[in-house]
């Protein structure tokens, strides 16, 4: 006899916990499937051991800049070994102490879970059903259609290699090749990155990509864009990237090749048409309240959605979403326009909004606001390499509708853009108010 609970949870990332946080609150029972570690990709194997490489190629950048104060420290020099046992410390934790916390709230099945039924599925030999199934598998890179691609590592490897590579290639200009590419770089390994679209993170507002490519082009890394890779091949102990740029066949040879792709959703081995759950192989159809459009009983959040931008706490939020129109039946739809986003190159990119082609194709009529603000006191007093911004402000309601920075502390200083988006406070509200001077807050006010 099958088991059957009130909500079966496929995957035991942020997305699941937001789902299970509000429906053990209700008093559902609940069953979480998890094939891997609990956490998923985000707290094992993603943003949070690449902060910590993120954290090491911070340091470099202010031994870099460390002359401009005076301060003579000579060449500094990584242990990369050293930096990975360190990772691997800080994070060795969170699996164990994650499936606790799923135990207390239900009961944890271990392996690869299919559907089997519009209401059940099966998990290595084992069916249980459910009232609802949530389906939170998360995302795995994106396959590369390209010859020779067994060749490539992942960002996995990455976060695990204990040995530097002297020269790396990242296929693909997204979020993972700039960030990664910028600890490599500032690590000292030559680094290119070869993207085959126009530019590098299409999602991201142009002026502000620009200007983090200007930043990384300063630090050594060769960008080329509108690429075609054509193949990869193992070439005298090093791999070889044929590729066609400019319209020239060009090639570079490397240590590491690296998957920069970005991302996909993790769900082509649920066998879900056994579920009756519509999809086009990658995108499962959802309708306003990510509940599958053909099985009212499947839902989906976090990076197994398509539509949204894969980042933990999206992923959480869209989790507890669910859980709600679970629990209360649909009556909550995710509402994107103010979370933030950060692209944690060394300076960071911090976005959250509209961009300003954006705005325009939506016929808003916004105050455009950019700023180089290398030359401001807390620009100049720290040294920035890069300190750039561009505020909108919808002039019908002198309301913020997106804002982008890149270094100047974006990353902490775009959460005040956010937070006066998601309360309704004004622009001239946001001017008014009063910081500590001098702060990079206190610039926050003279960006618009």
């Amino acid at each position: 006899m099958a088991n059957r609970f009130d909500v079966v949870i496929l995957g035991g990332g942020n997305a699941g916990f937001g789902v299970s946080a509000v429906a053990h609150e209700a008093g559902k029972s609940i069953a979480f499937i998890e094939e891997l570690d609990f956490g998923g990709v985000c707290p094992n194997r993603g943003c949070t051991p690449k902060k910590v490489l993120v954290a090491a190629a911070h340091a470099l950048h202010e031994i870099e800049i460390a002359g401009i104060h005076g301060i003579d420290v000579g060449k500094p020099t990584l242990d990369w070994a050293k930096l990975i046992d360190r990772e691997k410390d800080m994070i060795g934790f969170i699996p164990d102490a994650m499936a606790d916390v799923a135990a207390k709230r239900g009961e944890v099945f271990r392996g690869h879970a299919r559907f089997v039924g519009p209401n059940a599925v099966n998990i290595d030999g084992t069916v249980i059903e459910g009232d609802n199934i949530v389906i939170a598998t998360g995302s795995k890179p994106r396959p590369l259609p390209i010859p020779g691609a067994e060749h490539l590592i992942t960002s996995d490897d990455v976060l695990s290699e204990r040995t530097l590579p002297q020269e790396v290639v990242f296929i693909g200009g997204g979020v993972i090749a700039m960030e990664f590419s910028h600890v490599y770089a500032r690590a000292g390994a030559k680094v290119t990155i070869l993207e085959v679209m126009p530019s590098l993170l299409p999602r991201m507002d142009k002026d502000a990509v620009d200007a983090v490519q200007q930043e990384s082009e300063r630090i050594g890394i060769a960008v080329k864009t509108g690429v075609e890779v054509k193949e990869i091949t193992k070439q005298n102990g090093k791999l070889r990237v044929a590729f066609k740029h400019g319209g020239k066949e060009q090639s570079l040879d490397a240590d590491r090749v690296v998957n920069g792709a970005g991302r996909i959703a993790n769900v082509d081995t649920l066998d879900l048409a056994a579920g009756n759950v519509a999809h086009d192989g990658i995108r499962v159809e959802v309708d306003s309240y990510l509940r599958s459009t053909s099985n009212p009983s499947v839902w989906v959040c976090g990076d197994a959605l398509v539509a949204s931008a894969q980042l933990s706490p999206v992923a959480t939020y869209e989790g507890r979403i669910v859980g709600r129109n679970i629990v209360d039946g649909p009556s909550v739809e995710p509402d994107y326009a103010a979370l933030p986003s950060c692209v944690y190159t060394v300076p960071a990119l911090s976005s959250v909004g509209l961009t300003e082609q954006e705005a325009k194709e939506q016929g808003l009529d916004v105050a455009v606001s950019t700023n180089d603000m290398t030359g401001w006191f807390s620009g100049k007093s720290y040294g920035e390499t890069v300190a750039w911004s561009k505020v909108l402000v919808d002039e019908s309601n002198d309301r913020f509708v997106g804002a982008h920075m890149v270094g100047h502390q974006g990353e902490d200083l775009i959460h005040l853009f956010s937070m006066a988006m998601q309360h309704g406070i004004s622009a001239s509200r946001f001017k008014e108010t009063s910081f500590a001077f001098p702060t990079f807050s206190s610039d926050a006010k003279n960006l618009f």
